[in-house]
């Protein structure tokens, strides 16, 4: 289906940068949004409620300078991740700030809700929900959800374990909304193999850790570069709930990533039994790190990726 208005302004390659978290900040999403991409971050990467109000501030101040200098190339839309999950007591406070900035997209994680969908359509804004199973899919839309990230196998962060073929078609079978993919999207051509399959948008999140904007430590970003698929470990340990992590971050903290045993769900625990934290420790990485091969700055990998797309889409359509 065509992307919806609200989400077509600016853009200019049918990306959405992935929230990602400690790493995502203003930096990062301004660059994407600069360079024709939705760029977002969660709101939790602002330590403190305060800070997400400047954030937003700068983040809405300096795209309209940007619209204003260049009103032939505006700037994308940004995205704000809001995490659902009873753990996050900001939430209801985060959504209030949200509000005032009347920000365009809205991605939720770990839960539903419908008084958030409802508060965010009040202010005209749009609601992603990002979902690893039909059984999540189907809920997120009948709480009113406008579309789905649809998380597949080999995402970095906390992945599902299907195919993007099966998460796709299935959802289209019942869905006519956005939809945007997840998993192992690193490269122009993967963008375009969203598309074939029925996707609106590629959902890409490792390839921007290696990027100049983003906020990771130097050895992150080059971990992201040095590593291949076969580097991603799928575990429960670090929070309860599966996820995708680099190997070189586990076997860092004194733990084999081959013997590493399952958690609980019900405990979104952040913490592994040595003390090393998911995401600040433990990093998260989707397995198409393969593709990245050098620290970049965001607006130098969208053209890339952009370069490769068109060259993608030229070789298959003609």
């Amino acid at each position: 289906m065509p992307i919806p208005a609200p989400l077509s302004k600016g853009l200019r390659l049918p990306v959405i940068g992935a929230p990602l978290f400690i790493i995502s900040n203003p930096d990062l999403v301004i660059a994407q949004c600069k360079a024709g991409i939705i760029g977002a971050m969660p709101s939790l990467n602002a330590r403190e409620p305060e800070r997400l109000e400047d954030w937003l501030a700068r983040i809405t101040e300096e795209l309209a300078a940007h619209d204003a200098a260049h009103p032939e190339a505006p700037a994308a839309p940004y995205a704000v991740n809001l995490i659902v999950h009873r753990s996050n007591p900001r939430l209801m406070e985060d959504l209030a700030i949200c509000a005032r900035f009347k920000v365009p997209l809205v991605i939720t994680s770990l839960g539903a809700n419908e008084d958030v969908n409802a508060a965010v359509r009040g202010w005209g804004g749009m609601v992603m929900h990002d979902v690893i199973n039909q059984r999540f899919a189907h809920k997120a839309i009948e709480k009113g959800a406008h579309g789905l990230i649809l998380v597949a196998a080999g995402a970095g962060g906390h992945a599902g374990a299907q195919s993007p073929f099966a998460l796709v078609s299935e959802t289209r079978a019942w869905f006519d909304g956005p939809i945007a993919l997840s998993g192992a999207i690193a490269t122009g051509r993967g963008i375009l193999a969203a598309q074939a399959m029925g996707a609106d948008f590629a959902y890409i999140g490792s390839a921007f850790i290696a990027t100049d904007e983003a906020r990771a430590t130097p050895a992150y970003k080059q971990g992201i570069v040095d590593g291949q698929a076969a580097d991603i470990v799928y575990s429960s340990y670090f929070t309860g709930v599966h996820g995708n992590y680099l190997r070189s971050s586990i076997v860092a903290q004194g733990l084999d990533p081959e013997h590493l045993p399952e958690r609980d769900p019900s405990s979104m625990d952040f913490a592994a039994a040595t003390g090393a934290k998911a995401w600040k420790d433990i990093w998260g990485a989707g397995q198409g790190i393969g593709s990245v091969r050098e620290v970049v700055p965001t607006e130098r990998l969208i053209a890339r990726l952009s370069s490769e797309y068109q060259a993608a889409r030229a070789g298959l359509c003609g």
